[in-house]
């Protein structure tokens, strides 16, 4: 498959424009029409994952953290980054990345963390968007308006919440005048024609308009297809960053922690509170998220589990009487490799693989 192809399935799922405006993402290194066959999935690249993806024979790395995140004023063998773009350029091998945007996307890197800790029936804890929605309205000759339908659907308008091909359809009469130069699927040049037609009405999110229409006049049978476009002050879905949910049952902080010890492999973990504290409402930031301890106090949860969390910024969720489980900016983030191979591995078009670089920089001893 070409990158770009892949590119565009990547962005359907977890769109660019969902990223913070200081993040850095999309494809940072490469050639759009590469022919990929193998990916290398990793939490960052750095020069042994960069050598790694060379040794195993690598079209593509999908990063977590931005490969290039500050301004780089050069390119060359002299400076580390400059280096490894090289490398990166001479074997061939692209390189894309997907931080704030994937932190926030629905099925994300913090909606990951939620299933494998089994923690369902979650929301957002602070909202960062919301989609626009648009009215697409096209003018059908009857007969054809079930094809019309279809294509809408497959294409992802008309979801309105957990209901998927929704339409309003209209049935009416159609005039018009085929003109010299035109080749009309009904009536003659020269000649004004009535047609039986159906006005099929649905909804699109901004994120998606464009490809839904090329999709629907592609699939239309007249030769200049009516439509129309409405902006709606309807809110689509609304996304956001971090997870806020409801236990089934009431543990203390203890026991969560070493769930989370547990599921996440950790050797050690910090808290800050009452060991014995009763937890029924949890919030959670991957990687930095120290910032929503007083959201996730607002919103009714009696810990937030994030990672680098500072000395102040602990001692004030004390002051609110606010538990915090810090698991460490790596642990909550290196899942990333399990969640994007299995996204991957869902187009069986790929190898995927997962990165076999230790990246944590901290040991503990």
């Amino acid at each position: 498959m070409k990158l770009r192809n892949l590119i565009n399935k990547i962005e359907s799922k977890y769109p660019t424009n969902l990223a913070y405006s200081w993040d850095n993402v999309g494809l940072l290194v490469g050639e759009y029409e590469q022919e990929v066959k193998k990916i290398l999935v990793t939490l960052e690249a750095n020069e042994k994952v960069v050598d790694e993806a060379i040794e195993k024979g690598v079209d593509l790395i999908i990063t977590h953290h931005p490969f290039i995140f500050s301004k780089i004023n050069r390119v060359n063998s002299g400076d580390l980054k400059g280096r490894l773009i090289l490398k990166l350029i001479k074997n061939d091998i692209s390189l894309y990345s997907m931080h704030t945007n994937f932190d926030i996307a629905k099925d994300g890197l913090n909606d990951y963390f939620m299933e494998i800790m089994g923690f369902g029936n979650c929301e957002i804890l602070e909202e960062t968007h919301s989609e626009k929605l648009y009215k697409l309205a096209v003018y059908v000759p009857k007969g054809y308006e079930d094809d019309i339908r279809g294509v809408l659907g497959q294409n992802k308008a008309g979801y309105i919440g957990n209901y998927s091909h929704c339409t309003f359809n209209i049935s009416g009469t159609g005039t018009f005048k085929p003109e010299e130069g035109t080749n009309p699927f009904i009536g003659k040049i020269g000649e004004v024609e009535k047609a039986d037609e159906v006005k099929i009405e649905t909804i699109v999110p901004k994120s998606i308009l464009n490809k839904v229409i090329k999709e629907m006049i592609k699939a239309h049978p007249y030769e200049e297809v009516a439509y129309d476009v409405y902006e709606l002050q309807n809110e689509g879905e609304k996304q956001g960053l971090g997870r806020i949910a409801n236990l089934d049952s009431e543990i203390t902080l203890e026991e969560l922690a070493n769930k989370i010890k547990y599921t996440l492999n950790m050797d050690k973990i910090r808290l800050v509170g009452d060991l014995n504290s009763k937890i029924k409402r949890i919030a959670l930031c991957t990687g930095a998220g120290s910032d929503l301890v007083k959201l996730s106090k607002i919103k009714g949860a009696q810990v937030l589990i994030t990672g680098d969390m500072k000395y102040h910024e602990a001692q004030d969720a004390l002051d609110i009487n606010m538990n915090v489980i810090d698991c460490g900016h790596f642990d909550t983030e290196d899942i990333f490799k399990d969640v994007m191979k299995r996204f991957i591995d869902s187009f069986e078009e790929f190898e995927t693989i997962k990165s076999d670089i230790y990246l944590n920089p901290f040991k503990i001893i």
